[in-house]
């Protein structure tokens, strides 16, 4: 009976050897593989802790979950961590508490709301010869009088309402051959007006009066331009031009109001030519009058002297 017993169980004995045997073997091929429940990145991992070693490169980053740190494989430490290597593993090591991101755990690169950088350190003020800056968290030199914002001393990023910006200037007016953009807040360069070619003449066209014709010809305009960039020159031209005359002809009413005035001009010729004549053949009768009366005189002193003579023929 004691035998019995002692066989039964050596038997049991052995079962469980050899189940826990399987079970290892088992877990271990699955870790050998990349078991198919570990999250992306590990090399291995836990059901209860995630994982436990990442692949090459990655960094190991510890969250909470309620009691529990879960590992998780990353590219980058989240803000607030800093990455270190080492052949072993890579770590995600957690900055200082005044730090938003740092480089190391003694040098932030950010500061939390409420204190500003300043050599690798978060202050709550600034030294004398700097001024806090609520937008970069740091530590700046004072902005010139016209900046919102500035890189430094002489180079603003932003300008003050009123103001526009120009290579790291202020300008309440922009200087020649730029503009105000009310969008960006800066000084952007004028576009001028730029037009193309003038095109070959058109056809010779009457326009309204007789005998009177216009040719035309136009150019493009390529770049309209900015408010106060240069307008644009006018972009059609036109000059008079002579058809044949014989189509000119066509036209009777001009053709008879021509004639009309040709015949008025002639008859004003005529008039006058008239009144001409007449005034010649008045000067030709005075003239011959004229000549009559000193015949006439001329003929009664001759006559008178004549008598004279016969009267005393020693007279001369």
């Amino acid at each position: 009976m004691q035998l019995q017993q002692l066989i039964s169980l050596v038997l049991i004995l052995h079962w469980m050897e050899d189940a826990d045997c399987q079970h290892h073997a088992s877990k271990h091929r699955q870790h050998k593989r990349g078991s198919p429940v570990c999250p992306g990145g590990c090399l291995t991992c836990s059901v209860y802790n995630g994982c436990l070693t990442c692949l090459p490169k990655l960094f190991i980053h510890l969250e909470r979950d309620g009691m529990r740190q879960i590992g998780v494989c990353l590219a980058s430490c989240p803000k607030g961590f800093f990455g270190t290597r080492s052949p072993e593993k890579n770590d995600c090591s957690k900055c200082g508490s005044e730090c938003d991101t740092c480089f190391d755990k003694n040098f932030c690169t950010r500061c939390r709301a409420g204190s500003y950088l300043h050599k690798g350190k978060c202050q709550e003020s600034c030294p004398d010869e700097l001024v806090s800056s609520d937008t970069k968290r740091e530590c700046v030199p004072p902005c010139p009088v016209d900046c919102d914002t500035c890189l430094n001393s002489e180079t603003c990023t932003r300008c003050m309402p009123g103001y526009y910006l120009l290579h790291g200037q202020c300008h309440s007016v922009c200087p020649e051959e730029f503009e105000p953009s009310e969008q960006l807040m800066e000084c952007v360069p004028a576009v001028h007006c730029e037009v193309g070619e003038w095109s070959e003449w058109g056809p010779c066209l009457r326009i309204g009066k007789p005998c009177f014709r216009e040719e035309t010809r136009t150019r493009k305009v390529l770049q309209n331009p900015s408010p106060q960039g240069k307008p644009c020159p006018a972009t059609s031209e036109k000059r008079e031009c002579f058809g044949k005359r014989k189509r000119c002809g066509k036209d009777k009413g001009a053709h008879k109001g021509e004639r009309k005035n040709r015949n008025n001009r002639k008859e004003k010729a005529s008039g006058e030519g008239r009144r001409e004549r007449k005034r010649e053949r008045e000067r030709e009768r005075e003239r011959e009058m004229g000549d009559r009366e000193d015949s006439e005189n001329r003929n009664k002193t001759e006559q008178r002297r004549r008598r004279a003579q016969s009267r005393d023929p020693g007279a001369v």
